[in-house]
C-alpha cells in the first residue's frame, strides 16, 4: 500500500511558485498585447484597402456619369457647355472647404451631382448642405442658378423618392446606361 507522507510546501515553496505564475502571466499577457497590436494593425491596413477600393468605386461611378450627364440634361433643355470634375474649393487657412464630383454647367445654369455607388439619405443631406454653401465657396458661379443631383449606381426607390421630394435630380444605372428617374415635367429646387 503505498504511502502519502509527502511534506507539506514550505513558504519558500509558495513563494516561488507565485513568482512563477506571476511571470508566466506577464509573458502571457506581453503576448495577447503582441498578438493584439499584430491584428489593430492588420484591421487598419484592411480598413485602407476598403478606403481605397471605395474612392476607386466612386471613381468609376462619376466616370459613367460625366459622359452621360451630357446627353441627359440636353434632353431636358439644359444645353450643357461643360462638365468639371472633382471641384475642390480651398480656405484662406488652405483647408479644403468643399468638393464637388461633378459640376455641369450650360449657359446660365450649373447643376453639382454627387456621385455614389450605393446612395443613402444621409448622403441626400450631405449634398444639400453643400448646395447651401456651394456659391460661398464658388463665388465665380454666384449669377447661375445652381440646381442639384445625385447619381448612383445602386438606388433604393425610398432614397430615390426623397432625393426627388428635396428638388434633386435624381440619376440611377439602368442596364448598360445613366438615366434621370424624374419625369420630363419635374422642377427642380435651385439654390
Amino acid at each position: 500500500m503505498p504511502s502519502f507522507n509527502t511534506p507539506a510546501p514550505t513558504f519558500d515553496d509558495v513563494w516561488r511558485t507565485i513568482q512563477e505564475l506571476a511571470l508566466a502571466q506577464k509573458e502571457s499577457q506581453k503576448e495577447a498585447d503582441r498578438r493584439m497590436s499584430k491584428t489593430d494593425k492588420q484591421i487598419k491596413a484592411l480598413a485602407k484597402q476598403l478606403g481605397e477600393h471605395g474612392n476607386r468605386l466612386g471613381e468609376f461611378v462619376q466616370e459613367m456619369v460625366r459622359p452621360a450627364v451630357v446627353k441627359l440634361f440636353q434632353a431636358r433643355n439644359l444645353p450643357v457647355h461643360q462638365v468639371l470634375s472633382n471641384l475642390v474649393a480651398y480656405g484662406d487657412d488652405r483647408q479644403s472647404r468643399m468638393e464637388v464630383d461633378l459640376l455641369v454647367v450650360d449657359t446660365g445654369t450649373v447643376i453639382a451631382v454627387e456621385c455614389k455607388s450605393r446612395l443613402s439619405c444621409e448622403d441626400v443631406d450631405e449634398h444639400l448642405l453643400r448646395l447651401q454653401g456651394f456659391k460661398t465657396c464658388f463665388p465665380q458661379y454666384k449669377p447661375y442658378t445652381l440646381l442639384g443631383g445625385v447619381a448612383a449606381m445602386v438606388l433604393a426607390e425610398d432614397v430615390s423618392r426623397y432625393a426627388y421630394r428635396k428638388g434633386l435630380f435624381v440619376l440611377a444605372q439602368s442596364g448598360d446606361a445613366m438615366e434621370i428617374r424624374n419625369e420630363a415635367q419635374f422642377i427642380p429646387t435651385s439654390w
